[in-house]
């Protein structure tokens, strides 16, 4: 096995060396040009369309505005969001917060784009139901179905990745962290985690048999509620310690270009690498290139396709720019970061607000409150990750083989998150940021290809709606 994860994290040093740095940053900022900064232009629109001002239950589509959105931010609002930003800051320092801003902000264009044509070349059923997502545009689009056919294979691969093993493999650290001990039974086999791993399989397994409209219906509610619920915690630690925010973000401006000294128990780290770390990790929080999230959006009721991608937009701006910074700030501001601690990932973001809110009341720290609350956030955002991905594995899998595989695919499905919660969690990250890396490049290509597409429906859009409808500035 660890031969296995050092060639892993060969082939992820590869990739992420600068080869998916500069075509997720790149062809976000030629997106952002082309499409004339649209994520400054269309936030507005984005909330207004969110908000139901313009749905017709007539239209074409089987979610939603706001279902469409809650569904893929089910999807990319997870573990990432706890312990990817933990990882980031532990390994590349605080200025590869930085970076997932850059990618966040760069992203929004890209999903702008990316959600828009999946809108505009999806397949609508005899009975009515929709299927879209990249494998449809770059089929329908450009004609490249031998890309087409790769881009769902990468992806259904990749949902037993990042929407699943990793989902499942932090949850099952945070809460067998909590719980404080281990059952190997048989040798080798933790029963703690292989208990969990059970209970998210059966959990998520009841949602998913009802397919994308049970998923909509569940990720509109517990979106919402979830993230709330991590937000106000985490913000009660920032302003406790609102005389440390100046310091903060200057550290994360200045490391994220020069890189970070050795400080503590933290071993330093040099500007390409706080970048790579900042950039992978956003791109696992945010999905922003990766098309994973066109494949929810593709199921909006709209008649504009320009709509949906407004709506798309908001997703990187609520994922990292609003809830990965309340992470990353807690971790800055407590300084757990330059500890000797061993803790990674999820436990370190536990270990964050143990220690933020302690410094509040000391109840917090004898009743470990802040362990509870950050294992309660996994909780929450990893089971909700795993019912929105399981929908972008069975979408891809039933483009590769038909509607025949999707029944086999959610109990494949189902089998991995017991997998995810009992193997070696660094060999599951390794793994996803290889299948995140992959599965982002035939989607960029097709991305820069269609985007003349995309600039002239905008345009077009823009032209023949009438301005009370468009509500634009």
């Amino acid at each position: 096995m660890e031969a296995f994860n050092h060639l892993l994290i060969q082939v992820d040093n590869f990739l992420w060396g600068s080869v998916l740095v500069i075509a997720l940053v790149g062809t976000g900022l030629f997106l952002t040009i082309r499409l004339k900064f649209i994520q400054l232009r269309g936030l507005k629109q984005g909330f207004q369309i969110t908000r139901g001002a313009y749905d017709r239950p007539e239209d074409t589509g089987d979610l939603s505005h706001f279902q469409a959105l809650s569904a893929a931010l089910s999807a990319t609002v997870g573990v990432g969001n706890i312990a990817g930003v933990a990882i980031a800051i532990q390994q590349g320092g605080p200025g590869a917060l930085f970076w997932m801003w850059v990618t966040a902000a760069v992203g929004m264009a890209t999903k702008f784009t990316c959600c828009t044509l999946a809108v505009k070349y999806r397949d609508v059923h005899a009975d009515g139901s929709v299927s879209g997502g990249p494998m449809y545009y770059i089929a329908k689009g450009l004609g490249w179905k031998k890309l087409a056919i790769t881009f769902a294979l990468l992806a259904s691969l990749a949902s037993l990745g990042v929407g699943n093993m990793a989902q499942a493999g932090e949850l099952a650290r945070a809460l067998s962290a909590l719980i404080g001990r281990q059952w190997l039974v048989p040798p080798g086999l933790d029963l703690v985690r292989f208990c969990i791993g059970v209970g998210v399989a059966v959990m998520v397994g009841l949602v998913i048999i009802g397919g994308i409209r049970r998923i909509g219906k569940v990720a509109s509610r517990l979106v919402p509620f979830m993230s709330a619920f991590y937000i106000l915690a985490a913000l009660t630690i920032i302003l406790y310690h609102f005389d440390r925010i100046p310091q903060a973000l200057l550290l994360i401006f200045h490391d994220a270009f020069t890189g970070t000294a050795a400080v503590g128990g933290f071993l330093g780290s040099a500007f390409i690498y706080t970048m790579r770390m900042g950039v992978a990790r956003g791109l696992f929080s945010n999905e922003s290139g990766m098309g994973s999230a066109p494949i929810a959006h593709a199921t909006a009721k709209t008649p504009y396709p320009i709509r949906e991608g407004y709506v798309a937009l908001l997703g990187p701006f609520i994922d990292t720019i609003i809830i990965c910074s309340m992470t990353g700030l807690v971790i800055i501001l407590t300084r757990v970061w330059t500890g000797d601690s061993s803790a990674g990932g999820a436990e370190l973001t536990a270990l964050a607000f143990n220690q933020g809110l302690a410094g509040i009341h000391g109840l917090a720290e004898t009743a470990q409150v802040g362990r509870w609350l950050v294992a309660i956030g996994v909780m929450l955002f990893a089971y909700s990750t795993a019912i929105s991905w399981s929908y972008y594995g069975d979408r891809s899998v039933s483009y590769l083989f038909g509607l025949r595989a999707v029944l086999p695919y959610r109990w494949v499905f189902c089998v991995f998150l017991v997998i995810g919660a009992t193997i070696q969690i660094d060999l599951v990250w390794n793994l996803c940021d290889i299948m995140n890396g992959c599965m982002a490049l035939p989607n960029l290509v097709a991305l820069l290809f269609l985007s003349g597409v995309v600039a002239r429906d905008l345009a077009e859009y823009n032209q023949k709606i009438p301005e009370f409808e468009r509500a634009l500035n």
